[in-house]
């Protein structure tokens, strides 16, 4: 029995939320609009990119169970933490949550080196968005997560590119979006 490939689950879930927070991150929508990430970060961001990690476990790749069960529980605690936990913390320790993820990105990121350089990209983008983000907060520099939102909407392209190419390059039987292999 051949299993799908779950990458693409995760990639789009990944894509589509990081792009709904990063636009209100760069200020191209209103914070209002924070109701219907956190929808997408517990239901998409969150739940599809745990399950394509158990899946990915499934499949033997520890690379893709790490990323996206991780990145399906940041979409969680994020969500969780803006609904429920957000009164009253400080901005020093968002920063501190963010450059955390910004250090574990960046050691994804260099696992990456093994891996296809649509990933690399993608994981770049990222590791860089997390320090603007967590810069931002820690030196309370609005600036610098204005242009966290910006990579933010990089990094979501990027996996979007990355997921559609899955999608397409295997119903086609063949390499039709490249991902630099």
């Amino acid at each position: 029995m051949k299993l799908a490939n779950p990458a693409p689950l995760g990639l789009f879930g990944f894509a589509l939320t990081t792009w709904l927070l990063s636009m209100i991150n760069a200020g191209l929508l209103p914070a209002a609009g924070m109701g219907m990430v956190l929808a997408m970060a517990f239901a998409y961001g969150g739940t599809a990119q745990f399950v394509a990690g158990l899946m990915e476990m499934a499949t033997g790749n520890t690379f893709g169970f790490v990323a996206f069960c991780s990145y399906g529980a940041f979409w969680w605690s994020f969500a969780l933490f803006v609904e429920f936990f957000a009164k009253g913390v400080p901005a020093a320790m968002v920063g501190w949550y963010l450059l955390m993820w910004g250090f574990f990105t960046f050691a994804m990121f260099i696992g990456t080196f093994a891996l296809n350089r649509a990933l690399q990209l993608i994981f770049a983008a990222l590791t860089i968005t997390f320090v603007l983000l967590a810069l931002g907060a820690l030196l309370a520099t609005p600036s610098l997560s204005v242009f966290g939102g910006y990579f933010g909407l990089l990094t979501a392209a990027l996996a979007f590119y990355l997921g559609a190419a899955d999608v397409i390059n295997a119903t086609h039987g063949r390499v039709v979006l490249p991902i630099g292999a």
